[in-house]
């Protein structure tokens, strides 16, 4: 099993459902209304927090950490799902969130197309962890595809074109062992790592696939998608964490305060509020690591190498 190093970084999470989609909440350009003046999305009263698509229990794992926000800034919190990662750029653009969980790849998109935001931090997962997750090349139990090499003339599901760990770092794996990710397999864009591992597990609508550490090892399995040892792991490699993002056309305060919560935020902080932690949300979050915009430039060196139109709004 190969291990590549590129990059480090870690996810925190690329969707929560509670109010319908970024699309269905955004009819209007950003600026109608009040919030035009103020530099809210909605109002100042209401913090829009926009999520990319991906597993189907989010909403549950991630309520504590907007229900800390919440809570710390005294506002509003509407999570929005995309119905895409695509959505999502387009209305970071537009200007139509205040904060937002990205993928890497969702971040660099949206900043080269103008949208104005900045990174708030990363997650890890365990005391003293690096920031890092993997993006895992999986196969069905029992394959004959032994490497990224033998996946050539398959059918392999990857996440969504806007997808980090799903599509982004992968096409450059398929690149670096001369397959062409549009020719030479045949690609299934699942809509999620869920669905990627799933349709993975199950072997017929893909053959091999690609999906975030988590949710092949962890997640995915507590849900029930596949059972454990469904699946086969022939490649690992490590890619730059999901950040926690804000607009910076929120007032200034809006953002000292938002810098001021998200500050090295710990698992321990959030249970001193008085909210209740799952245990899926540990499996993903442990603490909030600041990072700078550049920590994302080894996103926009695949971006160069892989070509890939996604990389541009």
């Amino acid at each position: 099993m190969k291990k590549n190093t590129l990059t480090r970084g870690l996810a925190l999470v690329a969707g929560i459902t509670l109010m319908g989609t970024l699309a269905a909440c955004s009819a209007g350009p950003a600026g109608e209304g009040a919030s035009a003046s103020e530099g809210f999305a909605k109002d100042a009263d209401t913090l829009v927090m926009g999520m990319v698509p991906d597993q189907q229990s989010v909403e549950n794992t991630f309520q504590p950490l907007v229900e800390y926000i919440a809570a710390k800034t005294g506002k509003k919190v509407e999570l929005i799902q995309s119905t895409d990662y695509a959505a999502l750029v387009e209305a970071s653009i537009a200007g139509r969130i205040d904060i937002g969980s990205f993928s890497g790849f969702t971040y660099v998109a949206a900043t080269n197309g103008g949208a104005e935001l900045a990174p708030l931090g990363v997650t890890v997962t365990k005391e003293g962890e690096e920031p890092g997750y993997e993006s895992l090349t999986v196969v069905p139990k029992g394959s004959d595809i032994a490497s990224i090499a033998d996946l050539k003339g398959h059918k392999v599901c990857f996440v969504d074109p806007g997808s980090t760990s799903g599509y982004l770092y992968p096409s450059a794996e398929l690149l670096a062992a001369g397959i062409d990710p549009e020719k030479d397999i045949t690609p299934v864009m699942a809509g999620g790592h869920d669905a990627s591992a799933q349709k993975t597990a199950q072997g017929v609508e893909c053959e091999a696939g690609f999906a975030e550490d988590a949710v092949v090892e962890t997640t995915g399995i507590a849900d029930g998608l596949f059972a454990e040892g469904d699946l086969e792991v022939i490649n690992r490699v490590t890619v730059p964490g999901a950040p926690i993002v804000m607009s910076t056309k929120l007032p200034a305060d809006t953002q000292t305060e938002l810098q001021d919560v998200m500050k090295d935020l710990t698992l321990a902080d959030i249970e001193a509020e008085g909210i209740e932690v799952t245990d899926a949300f540990k499996a993903f979050f442990y603490e909030l690591v600041p990072v700078e915009d550049s920590y994302y430039d080894s996103v926009r060196k695949v971006c160069e190498q892989t070509g890939a139109a996604q990389c541009q709004p």
